[in-house]
């Protein structure tokens, strides 16, 4: 139906694996063109703020290259809610601390994004604490290039970033909006099964605002967070 016009946007996922799903869309709809690998940002909204958490969905353990692209991603995407993206790439350690290859990665990723997004706010790798407190940045990482709390967060694997996301969700009492599918040719998102109705109300909402890309002016339209949801769900 989106490849004949006759729908805008697609919501899926409920029933079933969410990498068959994620397999269909790709081989049916597509990336786009200057997208690699799409990533997937789940957002949380916590009476301290809104954060970014990626990649929350889609690959397990991204390569250097994927992670600099996800990042340039997810910027995109935050930029696309109005907010200015400050990014923390995390790992278990600060400023190179550590040598496994998760640091090593995050570290080498922050080189490529800074020559292809020189504007974004961005820093690491670091520990969380660090990214979401200017106060103990400071001490572990003088010099760095963020101001106040991170609001992106940028995660070295899958298990990382759906244990901290799930954390976060329920710990915080917050509002949960995605996964956000972020990188494909059309608006989707996919559910999971666990997705109540005002998850998929507000994943819908947000198909909908993207579906405007056609109109070069609606493409400009900002996000509105403040979508009917009161729940961490």
């Amino acid at each position: 139906m989106i490849k004949q016009g006759q729908a805008d946007g697609l919501i899926c996922g409920t029933v079933g694996q969410y990498h068959e799903h994620l397999q269909h869309v790709i081989n049916e709809l597509g990336v786009r063109a200057d997208v690699g690998q799409p990533g997937a940002m789940n957002i949380v909204l916590l009476k301290k703020g809104v954060y970014f958490i990626c990649d929350t969905a889609v690959t397990a353990d991204p390569t250097t290259a994927q992670i600099a692209e996800i990042t340039l991603l997810a910027a995109e995407g935050v930029r696309r809610f109005g907010i200015t993206p400050k990014a923390a790439l995390l790992s278990y350690c600060n400023n190179g601390a550590g040598n496994s290859p998760a640091v090593s990665k995050m570290r080498d990723a922050l080189e490529i994004i800074r020559k292809r997004d020189p504007d974004l706010e961005i820093d690491g790798q670091m520990r969380a604490d660090a990214a979401l407190m200017e106060s103990i940045r400071e001490m572990v990482l003088p010099g760095n290039r963020l101001h106040g709390g991170a609001n992106l967060l940028i995660m070295p694997n899958l298990d990382a970033a759906k244990i901290a996301y799930d954390l976060i969700k329920v710990l915080g009492d917050g509002t949960t909006i995605g996964p956000v599918l972020l990188g494909l040719n059309q608006p989707v998102h996919i559910m999971t099964s666990s997705s109540t109705v005002r998850r998929i109300l507000n994943a819908s909402a947000l198909a909908v605002v993207d579906a405007q890309k056609g109109d070069q002016k609606q493409a400009k339209q900002e996000i509105n967070l403040d979508l009917p949801i009161r729940r961490a769900s």
